[in-house]
């Protein structure tokens, strides 16, 4: 299985996502996804919704529990403070595609700064 997180600003608009989601799977030299995922609250925003609806995958919440619980190799402080993780995309990633996941593609940042993308697969 593999899994995109993504992590976003209240600012992102879908061409943000779409812009992330494209420099991860050029990092991890191209294929298929399976789902996309982000922090739980993050799940309902609407263009979130729409990225998900857009692309037709499964769009999945983590909670902010079970994102602590992953040490990611990107460390933010700003991240770390919020979702008691390193890296929203990358912990995402690694919490759905479950406890085998291996991270294909480290987070990477749209050409906007406003959203974030990393690829792990189990």
């Amino acid at each position: 299985m593999r899994v995109v997180g993504i992590g976003f600003r209240a600012a992102a608009d879908l061409a943000s996502l779409q812009d992330a989601l494209q420099q991860v799977l050029d990092a991890a030299g191209g294929g298929g996804i399976d789902a996309v995922v982000t922090e739980a609250a993050k799940a309902r925003e609407k263009v979130f919704r729409e990225f998900v609806l857009v692309l037709g995958l499964p769009g999945l919440g983590i909670t902010a529990q079970d994102l602590g619980q992953m040490i990611t190799p990107t460390q933010s402080e700003r991240i770390q403070d919020r979702f008691g993780t390193g890296s929203l995309a990358e912990a995402a990633a690694l919490a759905a595609a479950g406890p085998a996941a291996r991270l294909v593609a480290q987070r990477v940042v749209s050409g906007d700064g406003m959203a974030t993308a990393a690829l792990a697969e189990s």
